[in-house]
């Protein structure tokens, strides 16, 4: 093969070079290599809805928020207006509502955050439950929650306060006000 033959290779090794040279000069190969915040969201979504199931395939808890963003260093879901249903297969579910919340990367321990009210509905052979709390851990796995804050518990018409609640959701349902317990009960 002569030179002549070879033109279209020596021309298109002379446009790759300079096109090369060019990415150099105009700085855009530095966009591509500028290192990421070590906390910073990998995705995220309006709207946000997780489902666990049982061993049976019936709805054991389930999880919703207006906002989520997922960050990708430790794994963590940040949610806001996050609300938590607890499901019972006899009983209304338990609803668990907060202004933020923190789940881990494993799904394991959610942290809500602010105002967090717990419901349960009235139904047949369960009284109606309002609990009021803040810094509530979740333990979605294990239908556990606590806090060591302050905690209010209204089953109309009583009213119990105290500091630091131990409460499980599940079958044997268990409620345990840790300090400063005091209450308003009405007699029939």
């Amino acid at each position: 093969m002569s030179l002549r033959e070879n033109k279209i290779y020596l021309y298109l090794a002379i446009i790759a070079l300079m096109s090369g040279w060019l990415v150099k000069l105009t700085g855009l190969d530095e966009i591509y290599h500028e290192q990421v915040p070590a906390h910073s969201p990998d995705y995220f979504s309006e709207g946000y809805t997780k489902w666990e199931m049982n061993e049976l395939g019936t709805l054991k808890n389930k999880l919703l928020s207006d906002e989520m963003v997922h960050y990708s260093d430790d794994g963590a879901t940040h949610m806001v207006n996050p609300i938590m249903f607890f499901h019972n297969e006899k009983t209304p579910p338990w609803v668990i509502k907060s202004e933020t919340g923190i789940l881990s990367g494993d799904g394991k321990n959610l942290l809500l955050n602010g105002k967090v009210a717990i419901d349960r509905e009235k139904a047949e052979g369960v009284t109606q439950l309002t609990i009021n709390t803040s810094v509530l851990k979740v333990n979605p796995e294990t239908s556990y929650a606590e806090t060591d804050e302050w905690a209010e518990l209204i089953s109309p018409p009583n009213k119990t306060t105290g500091t630091g609640m131990k409460l499980t959701f599940a079958p044997p349902i268990h409620l345990q006000l840790l300090a400063n317990v005091k209450g308003k009960y009405e007699t029939k």
